[in-house]
């Protein structure tokens, strides 16, 4: 994603602290994009995806559709597959809902952004909604693994841990004085993937092998590996 330069809050403070994004990532506010968020993570193919949906976010502009509007829509959506997904169990067909609502989500993702950012709807709001809605939905998403065997329950509990610090250690870039991160290798678009592909192993070729019980903790190890390169990243550049 494409973002506009950065403003900084010396002039008010006295600090060379880069101002917060108005609303919440890379699209959807005055954050800048770090070189090393296009590293080893799906979000450098984000630019690609946000073109071919160019058009429909000018009709969905027009429509007079805001960015909150489509923010808060994605978190809803992402409670409802999530609520079904586990009231169905144990019935596992239902996953198969998970890996088309992840595609659609990273959807609504890149047109809340482009919505705020191309069609001056940025706001204090959006970034709010924008971190708090994604991590909540993450949760909601992530949770139905934990009733499915060979994965253990604690260590899908540690990856939604995992995934909430990562997004908040990309988050507090800003406050260093340095750019929202984005570093890799396993960022939100690229457990959006790993998370669409379990879904739908889930729910087509229930139950797994008893190796499946190593994804778990390799998706930890990864998330860990990507909280330390987004804290190293922003102190980098901050210095």
């Amino acid at each position: 994603m494409v973002a506009r330069a950065p403003t900084t809050i010396a002039a008010a403070r006295g600090t060379s602290v880069t101002e917060p994004r108005h609303h919440g990532d890379d699209t959807k506010g005055p954050w800048t994009h770090s070189r090393a968020e296009s590293r080893l993570t799906l979000h450098a193919l984000k630019p690609r995806f946000q073109g071919w949906l160019r058009p429909l976010v000018g009709t969905t502009a027009r429509a007079g559709i805001t960015a909150n509007q489509v923010t808060v829509a994605a978190a809803v959506i992402s409670l409802v597959v999530g609520a079904c997904v586990a009231w169905r169990l144990p019935d596992t067909r239902a996953f198969v809902l998970i890996p088309f609502w992840m595609l659609l989500r990273m959807a609504f993702n890149a047109i809340d952004g482009m919505l705020a950012r191309e069609f001056g709807q940025q706001s204090r709001l959006g970034a709010y909604l924008n971190e708090l809605t994604d991590v909540i939905a993450d949760t909601v998403l992530y949770l139905p693994f934990a009733f499915i065997a060979p994965f253990a329950p604690a260590w899908v509990g540690a990856v939604i841990v995992l995934a909430v610090i990562s997004e908040y250690a990309g988050a507090l870039g800003a406050l260093v004085g340095a750019s929202r991160r984005y570093e890799g290798p396993m960022g939100k678009s690229d457990r959006a993937f790993v998370f669409g592909a379990l879904g739908l192993w889930v729910g087509l070729a229930s139950p797994l092998p008893a190796w499946a019980a190593g994804v778990m903790p390799v998706l930890a190890a990864l998330i860990a590996l990507t909280i330390i390169n987004r804290v190293r990243g922003g102190l980098n550049e901050s210095t």
